[in-house]
C-alpha cells in the first residue's frame, strides 16, 4: 500500500521548487468560471448548471493536481488554494489518500487494495442479486460511466467511509470535519448566487459525470502492473479538462511531474511508454466514445483474478 505521507516527502524535497505558474493561472480560471456560473443563475439558470458542472470537474482535476504536490512547495499552500468542500460528499483528505493508495501500482485494478478499482471479486459478484448486476453491467459502457456512475461511486465510496467512521478511523474523521469546514464557503456561494441546492446538486453530479470519462478505462486488468494504465493520446478540450491526465502511463510512472509536463515527456519518450504499458493506448477520446459509448470495455468481475501483485521495482524511466 502506498505511504500516505509520501506526499509531504515530495514537498519537501520540492522546498526550492519555483511556483508553477500555470497551475496557479488554471486555478484562477476555475474561480472564474465558478463565479460566472453563479453569476448568470438568475438569467440562464441552465447554462449556469453547465458551467459549473464544467468548472467542478475542472476544480477536481486542480485537486488531484495538488495532491501529488503541486503548485507550491508548502504543500498547506497548495491545499488552501482547494479547501473548499465544492463536491460537498467527497472530502479532500479522503480523495487524497485514498488517491494515493491507488498510486501503488503492484495493486493497480484490484477489488479490495485499489480504492479505485471498478473490477469485482468474481465470488461477490456472483452473490449480488441480478438487477444490481444489470446496472453495474450498464455501469460499464461509457454512457452508463457518465450517467450512472456518479450516483454508484458516491454509494459505495460513503458506504465505505461510514464503516471506518464507525471503527473511529482519526483520519478519516479528520477528513470529514475539515470538509464541514469547507463546506461554509460553499454555502456562502449558494447564498450570494441565490442557486438553488437542487441546481448546484445537479451540477456536482454533471462534474462527477465528465470526470468518469477519463476513469473510465485509466487502468484494466493485465498480469503485469507496468501494462495496466492507459495513454489516450488526446490535446483537445478533454484533455485540458482532465488536466493532461489522459497520459495516465506518464503521471503513474512520474507522480511528480506538473499537468502541463506530461505531454512533452510522453512525446521524448512515446516508443518507451508504450512498451512499458504493452501498447495500452487510445489516439483520442473521440476513439474511445466511438468504441465504447453503448458497449463495456470491461466486465465487472475482475477476468484474472486474484490480481498477480508483481512487486519487482519496474519504475525506472
Amino acid at each position: 500500500m502506498a505511504d500516505i505521507s509520501s506526499s509531504s516527502t515530495k514537498s519537501r524535497a520540492a522546498a526550492n521548487r519555483a511556483v508553477e505558474w500555470p497551475t496557479l493561472v488554471m486555478v484562477v480560471a476555475t474561480y472564474g468560471a465558478l463565479a460566472l456560473g453563479g453569476a448568470v443563475w438568475g438569467s440562464w439558470p441552465l447554462l449556469s448548471v453547465l458551467i459549473l458542472g464544467i468548472a467542478l470537474a475542472q476544480f477536481s482535476s486542480l485537486q488531484h493536481e495538488v495532491l501529488h504536490g503541486h503548485p507550491f512547495a508548502r504543500q498547506w499552500a497548495s491545499e488552501a488554494l482547494v479547501f473548499p468542500a465544492m463536491f460537498v460528499l467527497v472530502p479532500y483528505l479522503r480523495f487524497k489518500d485514498t488517491h494515493l493508495a491507488h498510486h501503488y501500482d503492484p495493486a493497480l485494478t484490484d477489488p479490495y487494495d485499489d480504492p479505485e478499482s471498478n473490477f469485482f471479486d468474481p465470488v461477490v459478484w456472483a452473490r449480488l442479486p441480478r438487477w444490481w448486476q444489470a446496472v453495474l453491467a450498464a455501469n460499464n459502457s461509457l454512457a452508463g460511466r457518465i450517467i450512472l456512475g456518479p450516483a454508484i461511486g458516491i454509494g459505495y465510496f460513503l458506504a465505505s467511509e461510514m464503516r471506518l467512521l464507525a471503527a473511529g478511523k482519526p483520519r478519516v474523521w479528520l477528513g470529514w470535519g475539515l470538509n464541514a469546514a469547507g463546506l461554509i464557503p460553499v454555502i456562502w456561494y449558494l447564498q450570494v448566487t441565490g442557486m438553488a441546492i437542487w441546481a448546484y446538486a445537479l451540477s456536482v453530479y454533471i462534474g462527477l459525470g465528465l470526470l468518469r470519462i477519463r476513469t473510465f478505462l485509466e487502468h484494466r486488468a493485465h498480469a503485469t502492473h507496468r501494462a495496466r494504465t492507459v495513454v489516450v493520446e488526446d490535446n483537445g478540450p478533454l484533455a485540458l479538462l482532465f488536466l493532461n491526465n489522459n497520459y495516465h502511463v506518464v503521471h503513474h510512472m512520474h507522480p511528480s511531474a506538473p499537468w502541463y509536463r506530461l505531454p512533452a515527456l510522453y512525446a521524448a519518450k512515446r516508443d518507451h511508454f508504450l512498451r512499458r504499458n504493452d501498447g495500452y493506448r487510445y489516439k483520442n477520446y473521440a476513439e474511445v466514445f466511438a468504441r465504447y459509448f453503448f458497449d463495456a470495455k470491461d466486465p465487472v468481475p475482475h477476468p484474472i483474478w486474484p490480481v498477480a501483485q508483481d512487486r519487482k521495482d519496474e519504475s525506472s524511466d
